[in-house]
């Protein structure tokens, strides 16, 4: 018989409080370090490619080299470090815990959600990513007033921030819960401490702070969640009996295809709802965006979504199998019932006290890989917020014009303000369980309506503003009423997750199971018992539906009037020619060596004076070149 120690015995050894400390440390003086010694020199020489496209679109991003470097890292960082923060954008202690409880509860058909995410990268980098590449924004929500107007980009920035503020406290949440079990130190306190940590090295450091910050902590995340594995199949005597076991408690499910959208996680849920989430996520959200606009080229901006692929993917299958792995432990006495534990997301927590508790500096390991988690994510949030409040709201929607110190002082003031909220929000939060669902439910209001937005203007040509508002209305409507009404209802108790079958057979005590109850749904509105994937693909099919017949109902928008930048380059070749005027900057540096070579050839000035008439003569057989 399996022996499932009390969870109370296995707490912190000091080794684990060290590894956990030297975390802490190494996030803290990575802010010191980009913040106070690796600031970018005034004067220092911007490549002339960077020079050529800014011409044509802006002198500066943020009105400062100094603001453009705290919050673009002037556009010239590297690709690795900048996919590791996109992973870290995403990958949070939500990620680890929520889909572990997920797979031990639900079985193994959410593991598809790699197919999605694979298409998903291939979405974002041909349709959304060339538009902002050519455009050189620096907050998404820019693209919004170009395309529409500033009425449209103040609707979408106020529900990103909205977005972000509901977010934060899961985000805090998650780790918090974790180092408590294994310290007992109280959730608020350490939640508080989270906060502080990141807002910390996030006001001194940066973007460039949170990048590098976030690529070793998405590291470190990586290898304590693949150490806690590697141990964890070595303990149950290897791949074969996980599986074995996992297929006979009917854990193994990856062709569940009924075309309920009741199911909580059928083949179409996941592959469909799973994509329209991650898509929405990566290619409009700010958090991402700002990745992407800070490094040089549009290619290594694909790139960057190419590595941040294969990174998230692999991650998500190691969480997978550890969801397997938990349950193979916990396959005839699950923790929850037995009283170990008093929410699903503590899984894994008791998991790895349980399993390789007695292992000093292991336990210290993986939680302060779930720190990491969150600190990455924190960090990402902070900052493109921060950068949306001044760019979006207070430049953009109230026209405020600050200087570079105004501008410093709004965006610090505003990441202050964000870990307050979001340390507040966590006594709310301790309300809510079973946190993948959660979290995805809120997130995708903001997220469908806005991917909504960005893709009615960048494939429906001619949609315009009154089309784009009334199909954000909708959008939000949609999303938001599924969203919420569908947690009232689980609050409520008038929708119940239906759980695969669990045993408490070999649990230290006796215990029975609660007598299997069929609860009858039928009574609650439909909407509300859809699975919490086809929220964002509503919120999205809504906004994009009403916003082309809105927009063909209040005169469409002349395509022939429209610049082809602020159109996806996938439906380039379905528009007239007059979308494509010729552009003086991509010629200038054509002009100058062509011109200085004939004149060089001619020897005299005159006639590379004659030579630069003529280049500009010809200037209008020239096509538009690449602005990033």
């Amino acid at each position: 018989m399996r022996e499932y120690q009390d969870f109370g015995q296995f707490h912190f050894h000091w080794a684990d409080y060290v590894v956990f400390v030297l975390m802490i440390v190494l996030s803290t003086g990575t802010g010191v370090y980009y913040g106070y010694f690796r600031k970018e020199k005034v004067g220092k020489k911007i490549p002339h490619i960077d020079v050529e496209a800014t011409k044509a679109k802006r002198t500066t991003d943020f009105g400062s080299s100094k603001m453009n470097e705290y919050l673009l890292g002037s556009r010239k960082l590297k690709i690795f470090p900048v996919a590791m923060s996109l992973v870290g954008s995403y990958v949070s202690g939500v990620t680890i815990l929520g889909t572990v409880s997920e797979i031990y509860n639900f079985g193994t058909q959410y593991w598809l959600i790699i197919v999605s995410i694979v298409f998903m990268a291939i979405a974002v980098s041909k349709v959304y990513l060339p538009v902002f590449a050519a455009l050189r924004v620096g907050s998404s929500y820019e693209y919004l007033e170009m395309r529409f107007n500033p009425t449209i980009r103040s609707i979408a920035s106020i529900m990103f921030v909205m977005d972000e503020i509901f977010f934060l406290p899961i985000i805090l949440y998650v780790p918090a819960i974790a180092f408590s079990q294994v310290t007992g130190v109280n959730t608020h306190i350490v939640s508080g401490v989270i906060c502080v940590i990141c807002v910390f090295y996030t006001l001194i450091g940066g973007i460039k702070a949170v990048v590098h910050t976030d690529a070793w902590q998405i590291i470190v995340m990586f290898i304590s969640v693949v150490i806690v594995v590697i141990l964890g199949t070595i303990y149950a005597d290897g791949f074969t009996d996980i599986f074995k076991t996992a297929a006979d408690g009917g854990r193994i499910i990856f062709g569940n295809i009924n075309p309920s959208p009741y199911e909580r996680q059928s083949l179409w849920a996941v592959l469909i709802g799973g994509f329209f989430y991650w898509t929405s996520f990566n290619s409009v959200n700010q958090t991402m965006v700002q990745r992407y606009m800070s490094l040089p080229s549009l290619k290594k901006a694909q790139w960057s979504v190419a590595i941040f692929t294969i990174g998230i993917v692999l991650f998500i299958s190691v969480c997978c199998f550890a969801g397997l792995l938990v349950y193979n432990f916990y396959r005839n006495c699950d923790p929850l019932t037995a009283g170990l534990i008093s929410n699903d997301d503590q899984l894994l927590p008791v998991y790895v006290m349980q399993t390789v508790g007695n292992l000093h500096g292991i336990p210290g390991l993986f939680i302060a890989g779930v720190f990491g988690a969150a600190l990455s994510s924190l960090s990402v949030v902070l900052n493109s917020t921060a950068l949306v409040v001044l760019e979006d709201i207070v430049k953009g929607c109230f026209r405020f014009k600050l200087s570079e110190k105004s501008s410093a002082i709004v965006v610090k003031t505003c990441i202050v303000i964000l870990g307050g909220i979001a340390v507040s929000l966590v006594f709310v939060l301790e309300k809510l369980s079973g946190i993948l669902s959660v979290a995805t439910s809120v997130t995708a209001i903001a997220a469908g309506t806005t991917c909504g937005l960005f893709t009615l203007g960048m494939l429906v040509p001619w949609s315009n503003p009154k089309g784009a508002l009334a199909g954000a209305i909708a959008g939000a409507i949609m999303s938001g009423w599924i969203s919420f009404g569908s947690q009232i209802s689980f609050a409520k108790g008038d929708l119940v997750s239906q759980k695969l079958p669990i045993s408490v057979a070999d649990c230290p005590a006796n215990m029975t199971l609660p007598d299997d109850t069929y609860y009858d749904e039928s009574d609650v509105f439909p909407l509300y018992r859809l699975s919490f994937h086809w929220i964002n693909p509503i919120g999205i099919a809504s906004t994009i539906l009403v916003g082309t017949v809105v927009s063909f109902l209040t005169g469409p928008t002349v395509v022939k009037k429209l610049d082809a930048d602020v159109l996806s380059p996938v439906i380039h070749k379905f528009l007239p020619k007059e979308c494509f005027p010729p552009s003086d900057s991509d010629s200038d540096l054509t002009r100058e060596n062509t011109a200085q070579t004939l004149t060089h050839l001619l020897g005299n000035s005159t006639a590379g004076a004659n030579t630069g008439a003529e280049i500009d003569s010809g200037e209008d057989n020239m096509g538009k070149g690449a602005k990033y």
